[in-house]
Parts: C-alpha cells; structure tokens; sequence
C-alpha cells in the first residue's frame, strides 16, 4: 500500500499545469486566496478515482480521452493568456488581479489528460493487488484527493517564498510572461501526444 502513496506523490507533485499555476499564484502573493483551486484540483482527482475505481477503466480511452485532451488544450491556453494580460498591471487594492478559485482547478484538473492516465495505474493494477475495494476504495479515494490538494498548494508555498524576495515589480511582470509560455508549451506537448498522434494513426499519417 505505500506503493500507492509513492506513485501518487510522484505523478501528482511532479511539474505540470495545474502545479506551475500554483507557482505562479505563490508568486503573485494569491496563495491564501486560493485553496479554493487546490480543492478543486483535489475534487477532480475525487472524481476520478471514484468513477475509474468502480465503473472501470473502459470510460478513458479513444476519442473519449482525445476530445478530453483538446479541451484541455484549449482551457490551459486560455489560461495561459489570463496570467499574460495580468501581468500587464501589479496587483493593487483599486484593481486586484483575478484569484483562480474553485470552478477553474476543477475544470482545469478535469480537462486534464493526464489526471485520468495518472489514475488509471492505481484503480486497474494497485487498488486491485492490495484487496481495495468498496468502502475502502471510497476511503482510499478520499485521502488520494487530499494528497492531490496538496500538490499545488506545495507549489503556491514555494511560489510565495520566491515571490517574498522578488521586491521589483518588473521581474514579476516578467515571470508571469513566462509562466503564460510555460502554460502554452504544457498544452501544445499534450495535444501533440494526446489528440495529434491519435489523430495521425488513426488517418495513417
């Protein structure tokens, strides 16, 4: 069983969108204002353990899990292009910057391709080898949510500890130019492996 808290740490606390958002809100000093996204980030994961853990893994798969992945794209760009245009303008007490909150690490988290193939290892080949099932797959479920709360919460701390010590308002314009990019390249990497190869196969490109 600790096999499955040390896969589940490294496949949620290793850099990804919704982790490289966390760092950016740290940054930007919204890191209390925020544990409402790393809630829901952790509900997705929920969802996913839930409804992978008893309905099987058959509901991931194919075009289900491409459409996903476009969607996904298209909302981490959108992001993306939220965290560029805020960085326009420093955050003041008249014109705050816009707090990630609950519905967007939700979404974000859901549209992720990677949350559903992170998942999958654990319901198909680990809650099965260690006997979980039932009402201790739902308790197992839970405390993997909250584990997945944490992963960009760490982030966020880490984010605010950075973000203590960047005192020029410019170098915090600059770094959210480059989390935006960072953003962008996440969602070009995974529609290239998750819905352009599908596609490409599937055409015989």
């Amino acid at each position: 069983m600790l096999g499955i808290i040390l896969y589940g740490l490294g496949v949620m606390y290793t850099p990804g969108p919704v982790n490289l958002l966390g760092l950016n809100m740290g940054i930007n000093g919204q890191a209390k204002r925020s544990i409402g996204f790393c809630l829901g980030v952790g509900s997705a994961m929920l969802f996913y353990l839930l409804v992978l853990g008893f309905a099987g893994a058959a509901w991931v798969g194919g075009q289900a899990l491409m459409v996903l992945s476009a969607l996904g794209c298209g909302y981490i760009l959108y992001l993306a292009w939220k965290i560029a245009r805020a960085s326009a303008k420093l955050e003041t007490a008249e014109a705050p910057t816009r707090v990630f909150g609950f519905r967007d690490g939700l979404i974000m988290q859901l549209l992720n391709p990677k949350a559903p193939v992170a998942v999958l290892p654990i319901v198909t080949l680990q809650f099965p080898a260690a006997g979980i099932q039932g009402v201790s797959l739902v308790a197992w479920a839970v405390g993997l949510g909250l584990l997945a709360v944490g992963a960009p919460g760490s982030y966020m701390a880490l984010g605010a500890l950075l973000g203590q010590r960047i005192t020029n308002p410019r170098w915090v314009k600059r770094f959210n130019i480059v989390m935006a990019g960072l953003l962008a390249a996440v969602a070009v990497m995974i529609g290239f492996e998750h819905v352009w190869l599908p596609l490409a196969r599937a055409v015989g490109i």
